[in-house]
């Protein structure tokens, strides 16, 4: 539906994940698992700028990006997905999701609480620079909608927006709504987002 619409979109499959050919066991270090989304980032000429969306335990993904590259990222969408801050240690919501990574299909290494807190270190002077949206899902069974309102209490972002309706799959429970959010937030934060991204 991006496409089709004109936008350019790069979904990237972090290593292990959906077509990645690595295996979980080749990455043992968190910093393997983000290599693709950071190779990405820096191949980014310095005059594009892109909408990064991260769901679920992809929200501490996109989060590295915005401390490492804010200056190419127009705004951060956090799709039902953990949203740490400076002042909110990663590992803490690292661990909340640990049920939901268990459930995966596929095998999925399960970083230490101390490899993700080596990795992700946000501060206001980067991380604080990129613009947040949250999408909430409401019928979310994994994230339940009360442990979203927390994320969105202790780390309010710039906008939240909720898909009625939407599981934790919003992409295929409620993919028109999705759809219409992504973009909508792209062209409100910047004209010059040219590559939406899902992370």
């Amino acid at each position: 539906m991006m496409r089709s619409s004109g936008h350019n979109v790069t979904a990237l499959d972090l290593a292990a994940s959906g077509i990645n050919s690595k295996q979980a066991l080749e990455i043992s270090h968190f910093s393997d698992y983000l290599s693709p989304l950071m190779e990405f980032m820096a191949s980014l000429p310095d005059d594009k700028k892109v909408v990064l969306v991260g769901h679920s335990f992809g929200g501490l993904v996109i989060s590295k990006a915005m401390e490492t590259s804010p200056e190419k990222i127009s705004v951060a969408v956090f799709h039902i997905a953990l949203m740490p801050a400076p002042n909110i240690n990663a590992t803490t919501m690292y661990t909340k999701d640990l049920a939901l990574a268990t459930t995966l299909v596929r095998p999925f290494y399960l970083y230490s609480a101390e490899d993700i807190s080596k990795e992700i270190v946000l501060s206001s002077k980067r991380y604080g620079l990129v613009r947040r949206v949250f999408i909430v899902a409401a019928e979310n069974e994994h994230l339940k909608k009360e442990f979203q309102r927390l994320i969105i209490e202790k780390n309010p972002p710039d906008e939240v927006e909720e898909i009625e309706g939407s599981d934790h799959m919003t992409m295929m429970s409620k993919p028109q709504q999705l759809f219409t959010a992504l973009p909508s937030n792209a062209n409100n934060y910047s004209k010059r987002a040219v590559n939406p991204h899902i992370g």
